[in-house]
């Protein structure tokens, strides 16, 4: 839903930059400026720092910076509405209503009303579980050897062995059949009637990333089938873009999850401290799923049961998030069959031995490969190599695949040429063979220098925040138009206007981009890291080979959309540039 800008900036002016991140971060007040140790990386010393002035923060370790919104974003992995909403209830600001049509009012309402009787379905799942009928269940958790914090902090309960009784209760509270139907809580049989869906089961409640029950996951008691029962797919709960524990694994400050294939699993290792640990709803990984961890992690350790079903699971899994851009790593779990039984039996500490040894994805798949040849014999080695071979060519990046083909090289006690030619007669006989490296080309070259001049004018609008005087100074030279990129130039034409208006405020401007992508940049561009320079003469000088390089390239890209016929404004330019053949003359004084 698109928010006003008036309501954006009331919710963050009451949302004191200092207060918030004080309730996650412990701060020092020094100075005008309050600091702490950096909650994004690992640090002895604080180096970050929270300005109430400003309403921002950044780290002078890592660069991470931004404003009361950016925070929560990256540090609870909130979206930016998500944000917004989190700071809106705190600060007791009411946001406007979104306004549906009819239809999209119908189905917001669905996903509402099924939310609400998920939520229920789970307290008095819960109640059951503690209830003297509950007792074989709670037996069982307890047998798993799981506290009474972790069976709260999961919400796990109970169906009791009576195949109507969560129906019967839920309609004392007005819920029609429709409803329950839709939510997937009951089925109902065209001879007897609506019956439960989950009944004699351990329940699972499953949470979204906002910890909204979405859906629940059963485990029979005694020898029915199946042993694990999910709710079936509904307006609010899609098994293939929702992972099992990722409400707390989200809040996690390791930069990797751990992935595994059961609930129990899961929450055994969120017992033993592993709280970066999910599971996928009952079916293999899949793109969803990979776009899903993409936003909170870059890194996953496949921790799946290591019988042949898991290492099929693992493999399967690997190129999956591959392609989503994450790393994968493999833990092996033997000699016990998954993360569960290992922990139980080795303890939390073996089960960081065997993070710090997980095998890379790819090489453990080119090992698993190897199962399924007589590497004793010559014919058997080299229909072995053959198929590493076509599996390297996987690799669009050639200096990766090279890599891997060392790797590899190095394994199998063969010479890393004779494979690379292996490897490209492979791709030759598979029509896959790419053409021959060229020299980078002129149009290389030009996006290589393209990005150094916007690098250049990002580095300039952190310049000029660092006050009044030495924005006055850049002004003399620079104006908003210098900005080649429309996401710079915007913001650019947001600080000058503040700047005219005698009311600079960034933390306010960032409000302006409420596009997930575009305000990270933006934040970014406030805390451009500025090479640190000793004395006021060496960062006069670098100020002024910045502004030099921003208004050349300026020139530059005005001159190329420049009409022919436009004399005058061909005049203007050059004069533009001759101002520029004497940087000495270009005044720049830092006190």
């Amino acid at each position: 839903m698109y928010y006003p800008d008036e309501v954006i900036e009331e919710v963050r002016s009451r949302n004191d930059i200092v207060d918030v991140i004080g309730s996650y971060v412990k701060l020092q007040k020094k100075g005008s400026s309050y600091f702490g140790l950096c909650p994004f990386h690992n640090e002895k010393s604080p180096s970050f720092s929270v300005s109430r002035d400003k309403q921002m923060y950044y780290c002078f370790g890592c660069g991470a910076g931004g404003n009361v919104f950016t925070f929560l974003m990256e540090y609870e992995n909130f979206s930016f509405v998500e944000a917004l909403k989190f700071l809106a209830d705190r600060a007791g600001v009411q946001l406007p209503q979104e306004e549906y049509s009819a239809e999209a009012k119908r189905r917001a309402d669905l996903r509402t009303s099924i939310l609400e009787v998920n939520k229920l379905a789970a307290k008095y799942f819960y109640a059951q579980l503690r209830s003297p009928q509950g007792k074989t269940a709670w037996d069982y958790l307890r047998g798993r050897q799981l506290g009474e914090d972790t069976i709260l902090a999961f919400g796990l309960g109970y169906a009791n062995k009576y195949s109507d009784d969560l129906y019967r209760y839920l309609k004392t509270k007005g819920y029609t059949d429709e409803l329950l139907a839709q939510a997937g809580l009951i089925s109902i049989d065209e001879k007897h009637g609506p019956y439960d869906k989950f009944w004699n089961r351990v329940m699972f409640p499953i949470m979204d990333a906002n910890s909204r029950v979405i859906g629940f996951g059963g485990r029979v008691m005694g020898d029915g089938k199946p042993k694990y029962l999910n709710s079936p797919e509904t307006p609010v709960f899609d098994k293939s873009r929702n992972l099992y524990g990722l409400h707390r694994a989200r809040s996690s400050r390791k930069p990797y999850f751990l992935l595994c294939e059961g609930y129990m699993d899961v929450i055994s290792l969120h017992q033993a401290g592993f709280t970066n640990a999910v599971a996928s709803l009952g079916t293999a990984l899949t793109p969803g799923h990979a776009s899903l961890i993409k936003r909170y992690v870059q890194e996953v350790y496949l921790t799946y049961d290591s019988d042949e079903a898991g290492t099929k699971a693992a493999l399967r899994a690997a190129p999956i998030l591959r392609e989503a851009g994450i790393t994968a790593r493999v833990i092996r779990m033997d000699p016990y069959k998954d993360p569960d039984e290992f922990i139980k039996n080795l303890g939390a500490e073996a089960f960081e031995e065997r993070i710090r040894e997980a095998r890379n994805s790819f090489l453990f798949g080119i090992e698993m490969l190897e199962r399924d040849y007589d590497m004793g014999s010559p014919e058997g080695k080299t229909a072995f190599l053959k198929e590493a071979a076509r599996r390297l060519l996987t690799f669009d990046e050639e200096i990766e695949r090279n890599n891997y083909i060392d790797a590899v090289a190095r394994t199998y006690a063969v010479s890393s040429q004779d494979l690379k030619k292996l490897v490209t007669r492979m791709a030759v006989e598979g029509g896959l063979a790419r053409p021959a490296s060229r020299p980078r080309t002129s149009a290389d070259r030009e996006r290589e220098k393209e990005d150094g001049h916007l690098k250049s004018q990002k580095i300039l609008l952190t310049w000029m925040l660092e006050g009044e005087d030495i924005f006055r100074q850049i002004r003399q030279y620079i104006s908003p138009s210098d900005f080649t990129e429309d996401l710079l130039r915007a913001v650019a034409e947001q600080l000058f206007a503040q700047y005219d208006s005698g009311d600079v405020n960034p933390a306010r401007i960032m409000n302006q981009f409420t596009d997930e992508e575009e305000h990270r940049q933006v934040a970014a561009l406030f805390n451009t890291k500025i090479r640190e320079l000793s004395t006021a003469k060496e960062q006069e000088k670098a100020l002024r080979e910045t502004i030099i390089r921003v208004k050349e390239y300026s020139l530059e890209e005005k001159a190329r959309h420049l009409a022919p016929t436009d004399i005058a404004g061909l005049q203007k330019l050059m004069e533009e540039k001759r101002a520029l053949q004497a940087p000495d003359k270009l005044h720049i004084s830092i006190n």
